[in-house]
């Protein structure tokens, strides 16, 4: 029965020491988008090319660099700066060149301006508007906890009235038909 016992646990430890292992293939996949038929010759415009696409945003990817993504137009995107680049144009040329087909949604840190104001401080007022919100909530309903019932109308105290007269005097409760 204990050599069972410690089978499992051997069993039970050698998975948990081998799951990073088999999980590490699919965190490092990301790391791989970029394919070796893009890569340039010349590693100091390969750098600039690396650094500029982890600034740009894949278009059909959700906050994912061009860098890190496997979809067809990130790819594209990144053989596009590749080829923008050693054309000689610098890098925020680049970047001018992809806001004006794409628009600043391209780019990953988008520029501070009042077209973008919503993208930088929508956070923030959606924020206080659900503490706003909350806050009147649990005002409403402590005004709610604390007033006093509304009286009685006049018909109501009638028929209280005519209740309490029929309860038997030695009874505490009302009248029991």
């Amino acid at each position: 029965m204990r050599m069972r016992g410690l089978k499992r646990l051997l069993l039970v430890g050698g998975l948990l020491l081998a799951s990073p292992l088999l999980v590490s293939p699919l965190l490092v996949s990301s790391v791989l988008a970029v394919e070796p038929s893009e890569m340039l010759d010349d590693p100091a415009l390969e750098q600039r090319a690396r650094d500029l696409s982890a600034e740009i945003r894949c278009v059909v990817c959700q906050n994912e660099s061009i860098d890190s993504s496997n979809a067809e137009i990130a790819h594209e995107l990144r053989v596009l700066v590749r080829e923008r680049l050693v054309a000689g144009d610098s890098d925020q040329e680049v970047l001018d060149y992809l806001v004006a087909r794409y628009g600043d949604y391209v780019l990953l840190r988008p520029p501070m301006k009042p077209q973008t104001y919503l993208l930088w401080y929508g956070p923030f007022v959606v924020l206080l508007l659900g503490v706003l919100g909350v806050f009147v909530y649990f005002r409403q309903l402590r005004r709610a906890a604390g007033a006093p019932a509304p009286g009685l109308s006049a018909e109501e105290e009638a028929r209280l009235a005519r209740l309490l007269a029929e309860e038997d005097p030695g009874n505490e409760g009302p009248k029991q038909e």
